[in-house]
């Protein structure tokens, strides 16, 4: 059996639909499906069962998926965890929440997986690099010089050392996704992608909005992030299912920053309608919290063997808006 955590969500369903793609139907999925659209999310996929966070830890925590426990039973025996179940909202000011449920809820699975033998594979993030002027290495002994600039992003990147420092990162796999966008992420709500929320106006042939900058050095829209397809990164992250003698913590990006003026461009091109862009003030909540270039150093995970390539950034947006 494979747990899937987060698994109603935008990259948990797309790692169940992958899984499934591989013939994959033991599946424990992990989410709270308390929208139309994570029940959209979850319609087609083929899964065992469905459960939600709060009562996968506490079966976690009675020690229900242990391997004498599941034999005992007759169960079949947890072969990997996929642990994507988090608050991802860059703009969470609870530090209470996100600690309960990013630091403490990534650790238990951790220390399951570890002490049980299992595969793991967890969701780290670009956040963790902050503004970017440290670059943007996956190496472990960085991360202490990192200083990010959301609480989300240091919620990843408390995991990210305490594994580290523990010694959990010879056993496990922390997937640092940047700029992932695809299918299946209407409930994110205000966290969709630019491609989601404005995908409507640019069909119409409407002006779209980006924001100004708030950095002198970026023009508006002009701001740089490494966007990375939903499908890439998955595939990215499988990889480490199939090689399980490589661990630790990996960038999952592209490794070329694009800007969101070619978001934009790209969004008019698959729709076959001529670019309309409107500038608007970025909402006060997001200065000085705002990441205005990202770019993946995609090395460390060249060099463990991956070699598939990425979809460029215009291929991946018209697959996008076909399905």
């Amino acid at each position: 059996m494979i747990i899937v955590t987060g698994a109603a969500g935008f990259i948990g369903s797309a790692f169940v639909w992958a899984l499934n793609k591989r013939g994959v139907t033991d599946i424990l999925m992990v989410d709270m499906v308390d929208h139309d659209e994570k029940e959209h999310n979850v319609a087609p996929l083929q899964y065992e069962e469905l459960i939600s966070g709060d009562e996968f830890r506490a079966k976690l925590a009675a020690r229900d998926y242990d391997p004498v426990e599941r034999r005992r039973r007759g169960a079949s025996l947890v072969e990997a965890v996929i642990h994507m179940g988090a608050i991802s909202a860059t703009t969470e000011m609870s530090w209470e929440k996100l600690k309960y449920n990013n630091v403490e809820f990534t650790q238990e699975v951790i220390r399951f997986c570890a002490d049980n033998d299992v595969r793991c594979l967890y969701a780290s993030s670009g956040q963790v690099y902050g503004d970017g002027e440290l670059g943007y290495r996956d190496d472990h002994d960085r991360f202490d010089q990192f200083k990010t600039v959301t609480l989300y992003g240091k919620s990843k990147l408390e995991v990210d050392m305490w594994a580290r420092d523990g010694g959990y990162l010879d056993k496990v796999v922390g997937l640092r996704f940047f700029n992932v966008f695809g299918p299946n992420e209407w409930h994110k709500e205000g966290m969709r992608s630019v491609i989601n929320k404005q995908w409507e106006a640019v069909a119409k042939g409407e002006a779209i909005e980006l924001f100004k900058s708030d950095v002198p050095k970026f023009s508006d829209g002009g701001q740089m992030r490494d966007f990375v397809y939903v499908k890439d990164a998955v595939d990215a992250s499988l990889w480490f299912l199939d090689n399980p003698h490589v661990n630790g913590v990996f960038n999952i990006g592209t490794g070329i920053a694009r800007t969101w003026n070619d978001v934009a461009k790209a969004m008019f091109l698959a729709a076959g309608k001529e670019p309309k862009i409107e500038y608007v003030d970025m909402p006060p909540a997001l200065r000085g919290h705002y990441q205005s270039y990202t770019l993946a150093d995609m090395s460390k995970l060249k060099a463990a063997g991956y070699k598939k390539p990425f979809t460029g950034l215009e291929d991946s947006i018209t697959d996008y808006v076909q399905h």
